[in-house]
């Protein structure tokens, strides 16, 4: 099933894509919530019920009409966190390379992430960035999970069960902001708090089973042959793949879970594919060419993301209408 959250009428409402079709889950059953994270607390079952009875609606013309007239939002428009990971070792080589440093042995050994503001989670459409956001804005394409049920230090061998669905993120980066903090050894923070964008719907684990493939070796968990694309503007800039991610989804909820309650509404991404985003474009970029003349997000740049099963991912960028700025307020 592809859920989704919409607005009609001013009302958040729970939906499902069905043969590009969104129909309204209130339509399905009266006695679903139309929040999503209370429809995922409802449990694996509730879903599967929900889903049959839809799909025969569907089937039976007249049951069920789809909904028009709505504004899609992220699939969870509140998560009750948001965490990222490092899982493609492509792009921390990469990026690393680019910096003239080795690559860093503790990534083979274990599976990081951090937390981002999950009050700053936004679906598709018009993204509202601050004057110093525009100081080298970059996008970052990657696969995020949602977590569908409440669980405590889960092993990798069960941790994908915990697997709501699937989604497509854009973590977007104002990599000024970013790079001065962490010359304190504290953040991302601001350079990342801004917006993480997520959509256009959550997928469940059953619609992907034909893209499975195995775990890279010495690796657990589901593993998704999954093309990953975007465009900036109608211009390819990254291309890559799901199953290139070296920590699973399996073994990041493993170390996420350690000794911390993960609950319904939790989402996870997978951190940024290799050649995912202009910090590591451009200093390959510089690497080959030192003429090479960098490329970061401007106002009104229109960033479209595409990962195969997930669906479409479209924003534009736009700017505030200030001229305040923090860099500015530097001591």
């Amino acid at each position: 099933m592809k859920l989704v959250s919409y607005l009609q009428n001013g009302d958040l409402t729970l939906g499902a894509i069905v043969n590009a079709q969104l129909y309204c889950l209130k339509a399905v059953n009266e006695a679903l919530p139309t929040d999503i994270i209370a429809f995922l607390q409802m449990g694996d079952q509730v879903m599967l019920e929900t889903e049959k009875k839809l799909l025969k609606m569907v089937e039976a013309d007249g049951l069920i009409a789809p909904v028009n007239d709505y504004r899609l939002l992220a699939p969870v428009p509140h998560p009750t966190s948001c965490r990222d990971g490092y899982a493609f070792r492509q792009h921390v080589e990469a990026a690393r390379r680019n910096r003239g440093v080795e690559m860093i042995k503790a990534f083979d050994e274990y599976p990081i992430f951090y937390f981002t503001n999950h009050n700053a989670v936004q679906g598709p459409g018009d993204i509202y960035c601050m004057p110093d956001h525009f100081q080298q804005l970059d996008f970052e394409l990657e696969v995020a999970i949602v977590i569908g049920k409440e669980g405590r230090n889960i092993k990798a061998k069960d941790a994908d069960a915990y697997i709501a669905g699937f989604t497509i993120m854009n973590d977007l980066s104002a990599r000024k902001l970013q790079m001065e903090e962490m010359l304190l050894n504290l953040g991302p923070a601001k350079g990342k708090d801004f917006s993480t964008v997520i959509g256009p719907w959550l997928v469940t684990p059953n619609e992907l089973s034909a893209y499975l493939v195995p775990a890279k070796q010495g690796h657990v968990g589901n593993n998704y042959d999954l093309s990953m694309k975007c465009w900036v503007n109608d211009k390819l800039v990254s291309a890559g793949n799901v199953k290139d991610m070296d920590w699973t989804f399996a073994e990041i909820i493993e170390r996420c879970s350690y000794g911390v309650t993960i609950f319904p509404g939790d989402v996870i991404g997978s951190g940024t594919v290799g050649t995912g985003c202009f910090l590591e474009l451009n200093g390959t970029g510089k690497l080959h060419n030192p003429a090479y003349e960098s490329q970061w997000l401007q106002a009104n740049d229109t960033v479209k993301m595409t990962i195969d099963g997930l669906g479409t991912l479209v924003n534009t960028i736009k700017a505030e209408a200030t001229d305040w700025s923090i860099l500015a307020q530097k001591k």
